[in-house]
């Protein structure tokens, strides 16, 4: 069993679906499914999820979303721990704040796996964290 946090991305191709990435990351929960993995997100990606059905007005989608986050992923907040561990992160310049956020949660959640989309993460190193890859990396 390990402790995985996908980052935004992940959730908005399972929710808004996008080809091939949707089917990955179906794929990918299935497998981490069947080894009881546990799946950790930041509440950023709570936001980030709700910025269509918001737009839309859509509250309807709006709660079906919480509610799917809530009931497949625990949900780190931007604690005072974690804005920490962010402040050291964001030393890093080349890191967008989101992406320090993320990081930084899911440092303070001490996971095993943090999976993204975007390459450039998983060339960082983060205290925290055991490893970082691309979604198309966590398929090989």
């Amino acid at each position: 069993m390990s402790r995985v946090f996908w980052d935004s991305n992940l959730f908005i191709y399972l929710f808004e679906g996008y080809g091939t990435h949707s089917a990955q990351v179906a794929s990918l929960r299935d497998r981490m499914r069947a080894r009881n993995d546990q799946l950790f997100t930041s509440t950023l990606t709570l936001g980030e999820v709700l910025v269509k059905p918001i737009e839309k007005g859509d509250q309807e989608l709006r709660m079906k979303y919480e509610e799917a986050l809530e009931r497949t992923a625990t949900l780190i907040p931007l604690d005072k721990a974690a804005a920490r561990i962010y402040a050291t992160i964001r030393g890093d310049r080349t890191l967008k704040a989101p992406d320090a956020i993320q990081l930084a949660c899911a440092a303070q959640a001490r996971v095993d796996l943090f999976i993204t989309n975007d390459d450039r993460l998983s060339q960082k190193a983060i205290p925290g964290i055991q490893f970082i890859t691309s979604l198309e990396r966590a398929f090989l």
